[in-house]
């Protein structure tokens, strides 16, 4: 049974006991990522997650590297548009030596000057890996065609630009501004005593900065248009992007729905016919991206210059199909099946139950049970697919990102009204 409690200040403690396992997940999770950002300061908060493993006032950066892998134990941290999180795993008997890393790092992190110079030369590097793997560059480069404009559409990341000008004393008033109580959560999955855990969680968080700074509405609007960044590589990386839902609409379900038929799997449409009929792609899929007030639906394949505009052809088919005659009903129940089987075997890990504790704590601030998702997703009807695409798939809401070696130049406009997107 889930147990939750919130402390004066504002933290939120979620709790779920799993007694049949060994093992416990815990973790730290902030309600602040690369949106919440000034755009001088682009990459902050990713920044901020590497420095908070470079030492503590009682642990060396070796050592908070040593302690938890020395009993079997892991330790990571990410940072999202929309939230950080540190977390550990470690078997139930060390639970009291996660708790006492994680919080050490999390309170009394020195943010050390010659810690921070290093710091970012590794984040550097990192936005140079990412530059050279254009499979996931393409994405970021389809928030920026979409919202040029806003913090989403900015890269995690940062740019070499900003990470290279940030001085440490920025970065430590980023970190006392943002890391405050309420926009903080501590989830707790496995092998544990839930009153036993909430008294020892409560007794180091309950002296936290209550914090109410809020923050101004930055709400994104969708820009349809077509972006190419030239790359020296052998394949065409395509990105098809419309406009999705907010994770708290009431469509999301339906549109969860609809992304699995068109591009979730193996089964899925396009899958079906890019690759296995036609053999134009090793890898093709569809994607949601919800926030907070806004979303991206993506369809991405990975091609041939030589086939690029067919993969194009046969997406904007499939998508037309299904906003003019919707899906069917083996489809409809297939995915529902395979949704619902996907989830429970996914929480069959004490990290994901942990990760589920606090994502639905960040996003929603109540816990949003497997349960009830699985009733959302088998409410779903043909109607209520066939609204979404219609609703979502406007072509004048579409935006193409391409990167490659030659701009193949493709006349999406010409490829929507041929198939009546």
């Amino acid at each position: 049974m889930i147990r939750k409690e919130t402390l004066p200040n504002g933290v939120r403690v979620v709790v779920e006991p799993i007694p049949h396992v060994r093992s416990v997940a815990l973790g730290i999770w902030v309600a602040t990522g690369s949106r919440h950002e000034d755009p001088v300061m682009a990459g902050v908060s990713h920044l901020v997650e590497h420095l908070l493993f470079k030492g503590t006032v009682r642990r060396t950066a070796k050592e908070l590297a040593e302690v938890l892998e020395a009993v079997g134990g892991q330790l990571n941290a990410f940072t999202s548009k929309e939230y950080t999180c540190y977390y550990a795993k470690v078997l139930d008997e060390h639970f009291d030596l996660a708790l006492d890393v994680l919080t050490d790092m999390f309170f009394n992190s020195k943010f050390d000057g010659v810690d921070v110079d290093r710091e970012r030369r590794v984040v550097l590097e990192e936005i140079g890996m990412y530059e050279d793997s254009p499979d996931e560059l393409v994405h970021d480069l389809l928030a920026e065609t979409i919202w040029a404009e806003n913090p989403l559409g900015r890269p995690i990341l940062g740019s070499v630009e900003t990470v290279t000008v940030m001085e440490r004393e920025q970065i430590i008033g980023y970190f006392q501004r943002e890391y405050e109580a309420n926009r903080t959560v501590v989830a707790i999955a496995g092998a544990l005593d839930p009153a036993q855990v909430l008294d020892k969680v409560k007794a180091i968080f309950a002296g936290m900065s209550p914090g109410k700074r809020l923050r101004s509405a930055n709400q994104p609007v969708f820009r349809a248009q077509t972006k190419f960044r030239q790359k020296d590589v052998e394949q065409v990386q395509i990105c098809l992007g419309t406009a999705g839902l907010p994770q708290e609409h009431p469509d999301i379900y339906a549109l969860h729905v609809l992304n699995n038929v068109l591009g979730g799997g193996a089964s899925s449409r396009l899958f079906q016919e890019i690759r296995e009929q036609r053999g134009l792609a090793y890898s093709v899929y569809t994607y949601h991206a919800g926030f907070s007030d806004a979303g991206i639906f993506g369809v991405y394949a990975g091609t041939s210059p030589d086939y690029c505009r067919e993969v194009l052809d046969v997406i904007v088919k499939e998508m037309a199909q299904i906003k003019q005659a919707g899906i069917t009903a083996a489809e409809l129940r297939r995915t529902q099946d395979q949704i619902k089987g996907s989830m429970y075997l996914g929480l069959e890990s004490v990290s994901s139950r942990m990760v589920r504790l606090g994502k639905s704590e960040v996003a929603y601030n109540r816990y949003v049970s497997p349960e009830e998702v699985i009733d959302r997703i088998y409410q779903v009807t043909l109607a209520d697919v066939l609204r979404v695409a219609r609703m979502l798939w406007p072509v004048e809401r579409c935006s193409l990102a391409v990167i490659g070696a030659v701009d193949p130049r493709v006349d999406f406009a010409g490829l929507a009204a041929r198939h009546g997107l």
